[in-house]
């Protein structure tokens, strides 16, 4: 089998490129391809850590029923592609993510997701194609809660994907805003810097030391409006990513999330519940901001995408306001 190398697929180890082809084989089998010479990049023998470039032929020696037996075609599950798009060009898309909408695979649901949308999207555009020897599949940089609405960047290549992962990863090259609706009046501006510990059979995270584990974390936040009935608009930038991050960090210092059925006031969230319909926690990625960045996606500097608050939390507040 010969495979020449397109874009989509350099910049990547030849080992982790192997397995994405042969995706059911054990490594065991890939590592004995290279010590028997089945593996060669433009007609030469390479190491397994050896990094691919666009246009490179890499020749593997492979029956043809091994390779039946280990390929399996990327598995769509069809599904209507129903999401609002904020931006895209040929190298990411940019969604505006609705309430109730897993993004991965879990939680009980593998048909409807966000990234089973795209694909079935991406496929209809004839901008990815399954049951090719392609080996990337096109996915999100981040992820959102199930009930937490707003922006998502999605990855349409290898290269893109790598560069957006290490953004997200050290976060001093993009600002990224969320809106929340907290009980309480806050301060007018803040930081939150408790260490977070996550329990994954509870599915709960908790502060807690960092001689324990847990992992630090840094929230900044300001004001944007105070409601006599004792709640706060609050716009928060997360400064670290990690899980239920803001909904813990804003449960810690009394102003939990409006409708957080985790971690927050569970006779408010009945109260709101049962006057507007707000089942989950009041929490949307509202901005994102590309700073200066160099490499593959260095056109995006100074980009901004914006996302504006669903219909229902904006009649929520419109009504708070009255209170």
């Amino acid at each position: 089998m010969i495979v020449t190398i397109t874009s989509n697929d350099e910049n990547q180890r030849i080992d982790k490129f192997l397995k994405r082809i042969l995706n059911d084989a054990p490594l065991s089998f890939i590592y004995k391809m290279f010590r028997q010479k089945d593996v060669k990049v433009n007609g030469k023998r390479v190491k397994i850590d050896y990094i691919l470039h666009e246009n490179d032929v890499v020749d593997i020696y492979i029956k043809e029923a091994l390779l039946e037996q280990f390929h399996k075609d990327a598995l769509l599950r069809p599904v209507k592609a129903d999401f609002p798009i904020l931006y895209e060009d040929e190298n990411i898309l940019v969604i505006d993510k609705p309430k109730g909408l897993i993004v991965h695979e879990g939680e009980g649901e593998k048909r409807i997701t966000l990234q089973n949308m795209v694909l079935n999207y991406l496929k209809d555009k004839k901008e990815w194609d399954p049951s090719s020897l392609a080996t990337f599949v096109p996915s999100p940089a981040h992820r959102l809660d199930r009930n937490t609405t707003g922006i998502v960047i999605f990855g349409k290549n290898l290269p893109t994907l790598q560069q957006l992962l290490e953004l997200f990863r050290t976060r001093t090259q993009i600002e990224k805003h969320y809106t929340l609706l907290v009980r309480g009046i806050t301060p007018e501006q803040g930081e939150i810097k408790f260490a977070l510990l996550k329990d994954s059979e509870k599915k709960m995270v908790k502060v807690a030391p960092v001689e324990k584990g847990a992992k630090p974390a840094l929230t900044r936040y300001k004001r944007i409006k105070a409601y006599q009935g004792g709640f706060s608009l609050v716009e928060a930038e997360l400064l670290t990513g990690r899980t239920h991050q803001l909904r813990v960090h804003f449960a810690a210092i009394g102003h939990p999330i409006v409708g957080d059925s985790k971690y927050g006031d569970f006779k408010i969230n009945d109260t709101f519940e049962k006057m507007y319909g707000l089942k989950n926690q009041f929490l949307h990625a509202s901005y994102f901001k590309f700073k200066e960045i160099d490499g593959k996606l260095s056109y995006l500097s100074g980009k901004e995408f914006i996302s504006p608050l669903p219909e229902k939390e904006k009649q929520i507040l419109a009504s708070v306001s009255k209170w």
